[in-house]
């Protein structure tokens, strides 16, 4: 008997010391680079969503276990450096990851909507006919044929893999949904339906913990360094003050775009000056101008993103998908003024054109049941609510009669599977008739920052002569030409983890080569 009570406290004690381990021995109140005093109140209020982050509460690499060097460094713990990590460390290399900010996730713990994918094992066992050629088309017309066609080919040729490599980790994409731009049901969700973002990054935070690999958050990295032609590692300051040099023979770079420096957005687009932000804080171009000081060039910089619906006072991103599942966008007089499921820029410009330049999306108990992330809005206090039509409309103080007569005809559309007010045939699976209805007051605001550093489909990133830099790897919306002049709904999340996982897999093989 006494053996055994031994034994067991043998196990508990490892259990404890195993968890203790785990934890991260250095906390900073650092949230990385704020470029300017024009990085406005409103993206510092984004800070206020980061708590709801899965990654909030994970724990990370204490700094005391820092290495001198490593295989492959990876700036950057959003959904792209994470898979990055993975695919690499399958390879049998040994990366670290390298975050500025206080937790990993980045834009990816924002991002709403869901994954995109075709030909996927989901779409066919729910009867979705789906094929690579129609979801490179529509991306192509959505990107109105600027897009890079040799990196849009390869990324949705590998968009199916890329959910199944997901689920083979624990991270199931199977409730499918559409978004604007789009003729088939191709944006994968949770199996619950609910927000894609905060799943992903709590699912990939898993998998690098489970694999042992390094993630160190607040650690800013401030230059790649080179050798003798080749990228050798970086300078990295930890907690705003320790300087350190890191080495690795090959140096990934996924730190996202630009979308919270202003100072950027309005050096290549004037007229977005003012405009609110959805990104997060950390979004401020240190990997764009790290690479090009390395002589890597850019492309489309001054294609950036408008985000038709974005609520203004907490600068918060209302998904697509609560579109996708039924709901309509009306005017402060009530009216229907746009097909809901155009191109973001087209939604967008539509809703300029109010006087306002605001509007409402409006849906009933259906779509609140069917997107889930309407669950997280109501919790930041977004959804007007009302028992019926009239009651929703005098929340929202537009015509009551108005509204009724929109909802109507909307319905009965949706029944006769034909709007001939603005041509939507998309989203229209379901009327709006179950009561409770609601409603969140919505404009537009810069979302996406298209343009980015030119790589090829290896990821590897290219100078001026379109030569690749050895040893230097990009991925994510660091990286720009896939997406050409207008993104669609859904396409980033695809693209963090198809070319994330590249990175991975082509930076292993570039280290072996050595």
């Amino acid at each position: 008997m006494n053996k055994k009570v031994t034994t067991a406290l043998i196990l508990v004690l490892s259990v404890m010391l195993v968890i203790t381990g785990c934890g991260n021995s250095n906390s900073s109140n650092g949230n990385g680079n704020k470029n300017t005093s024009k990085n406005t109140s409103k993206i510092n209020e984004t800070k206020e969503t980061e708590a709801v982050s899965g990654a909030s509460k994970a724990s990370y690499t204490p700094y005391d276990q820092l290495k001198e060097k490593y295989d492959i460094i990876i700036i950057g713990a959003g959904g792209a450096g994470m898979s990055a990590a993975l695919e690499a460390r399958a390879k049998g290399m040994n990366p670290v990851i390298f975050e500025k900010m206080p937790v990993a996730g980045g834009n990816t713990t924002k991002s709403s909507s869901g994954m995109n994918a075709s030909e996927t094992k989901f779409q066919k066992e729910q009867g979705i006919e789906d094929s690579n050629d129609l979801f490179y088309e529509e991306t192509l017309k959505g990107g109105h044929d600027t897009n890079d066609k040799e990196m849009l080919r390869f990324f949705v040729d590998n968009s199916a893999s890329a959910i199944d490599w997901l689920d083979s980790i624990g991270i199931r994409l199977n409730n499918i949904t559409i978004t604007g731009g789009m003729n088939e049901k191709r944006t994968h969700r949770p199996e619950d339906g609910s927000a894609v973002g905060q799943y992903l990054v709590k699912g990939l935070v898993k998998n690098v913990q489970e694999q042992g690999i390094p993630l160190f958050v607040n650690a800013n990295v401030k230059e790649i360094t080179e050798k003798d032609g080749k990228v050798n590692g970086v300078k990295v300051i930890f907690d705003q003050t320790d300087e350190k040099t890191i080495t690795a023979s090959a140096v990934v770079v996924t730190t996202g775009g630009f979308g919270a420096n202003l100072d950027m957005i309005s050096g290549v687009r004037s007229d977005l000056e003012g405009y609110v932000t959805t990104n997060q804080p950390g979004s401020t171009g240190d990997g764009i101008k790290m690479i090009e000081k390395l002589g890597g060039i850019t492309v489309d910089m001054d294609q950036i993103q408008v985000h038709p619906t974005v609520q203004q006072e907490k600068s918060y991103l209302i998904g697509e998908a609560v579109r996708g599942e039924g709901a309509i966008l009306v005017s402060s007089v009530g009216k229907r003024f746009t097909n809901e499921l155009d191109t973001r820029d087209n939604v967008t410009a539509a809703i300029n054109k109010l006087p306002e330049k605001s509007a409402f999306l409006v849906f009933d108990s259906g779509v609140k049941s069917r997107a889930k992330a309407i669950e997280q809005y109501e919790k930041m206090g977004f959804v007007i609510q009302g028992d019926s039509i009239e009651a929703l409309a005098t929340e929202m103080d537009v015509p009551a009669d108005q509204l009724k007569t929109t909802l109507d005809t909307w319905n009965s559309a949706v029944t006769n599977k034909q709007d001939a007010d603005f041509g939507r045939t998309t989203g229209m699976d379901n009327d709006l008739s179950g009561a409770p209805y609601y409603a969140i007051k919505i404009g537009p605001g810069i979302h996406y920052t298209m343009g980015g550093v030119k790589i090829n489909t290896n990821t590897e990133v290219l100078n001026k002569d379109g030569q690749p830099i050895p040893g230097l790897f990009a991925a994510g919306e660091v990286t720009g030409g896939l997406h050409g002049q207008n993104r669609i709904g859904g396409n980033s999340v695809a693209e963090i983890i198809i070319f994330g996982r590249q990175t991975g897999m082509k930076s292993a093989e570039f280290v072996k080569a050595q």
